[in-house]
């Protein structure tokens, strides 16, 4: 569909520009960080500089999203999403260590850093990081939507660093600076970690949160055709697209015709349970199965 292949290139493309509006001003406000001795601004710019790396990804998949299955990725390219999320993770979480490293002796003996350059650097964050998520505000694509929801953590982000780079022009209490490098580095290392978490259970094929196992079974045992059912696996391909293959005991021998019905009423089922791919076996009572 025309259509289609449109809305792909323009979300790609509002990814595109986002990236590299992110990835220079990264290196813009590391830069300024170390000219204007400022904890806080440097810790920005690692939270920027993990954002741009969250942005090459999600614009890279949105590319090759269209691309769909192969040969050698039968399930598609959408789990090398969580590989992208954990380097991610690594480099976000080595970046913070590294300024909280920084900032802590800074808590007992403070530095006082550029205000005004700071404010400048502040404003120039609020203004970039306004203009890459006034792009996304619109987008309907689900790469869109979560990195306009990270941009707007930016913003706010920048607008905390603001708040105290005015205070210190007005007020020498230079410790503030280190205690929002803390709180920002905090913060990134509680995300990296949350997020961590979600995509090691990703990879080991766990049971993704919000699918309950026990709800499956019982709307597949409500079907008057099914007996029971067993060897039921449920994982996620990236956290959004979920897989289940399942065995489905019936009661007698059902026709081809018969057994293709039912098969489409499962999977309207368990569509409402967000279940995007089913694999159904199907057996009788007295057939032996090994489990897999």
């Amino acid at each position: 569909m025309p259509g289609h292949h449109h809305h792909h290139d323009y979300s790609a493309k509002n990814i595109k520009a986002a990236f590299f509006l992110n990835l220079f001003f990264a290196f813009v406000e590391l830069a300024g960080g170390i000219y204007t001795n400022s904890v806080a601004i440097i810790s920005d710019a690692i939270h920027d500089l993990g954002d741009s790396l969250s942005l090459g990804v999600a614009w890279y998949f949105q590319k090759i999203a269209r691309k769909g299955r192969t040969d050698d990725y039968s399930y598609g390219y959408k789990r090398f999403t969580v590989l992208g999320a954990i380097i991610n993770a690594i480099v976000l979480t080595v970046g913070s260590i590294i300024v909280m490293i920084e900032a802590v002796p800074r808590l007992f003996n403070p530095v006082m850093p550029d205000a005004t350059g700071m404010i400048y650097l502040s404003v120039l964050g609020i203004a970039v990081n306004g203009i890459a998520a006034f792009r996304l505000s619109h987008g309907k694509s689900i790469n869109e939507k979560v990195v306009f929801l990270h941009l707007l953590e930016d913003i706010l982000g920048w607008g905390a660093t603001l708040i105290v780079a005015i205070t210190l022009q007005y007020r020498a209490i230079p410790v503030l600076d280190p205690i929002l490098s803390l709180l920002i580095s905090a913060y990134i290392l509680y995300n990296v970690f949350r997020n961590l978490r979600q995509s090691i259970n990703i990879i080991l094929q766990g049971t993704p949160p919000e699918i309950d196992p026990a709800e499956i079974h019982e709307k597949l045992r409500a079907f008057s055709d099914v007996q029971d059912i067993h060897d039921c696996h449920v994982w996620s391909m990236d956290g959004r697209y979920h897989v289940l293959s399942v065995h489905v005991v019936l009661n007698e021998h059902k026709s081809m015709e018969e057994l293709a019905e039912l098969k489409k009423q499962i999977k309207a089922t368990l569509k409402e349970s967000h279940i995007d791919h089913v694999t159904l076996e199907f057996e009788v009572e007295e057939e032996e199965c090994e489990p897999c």
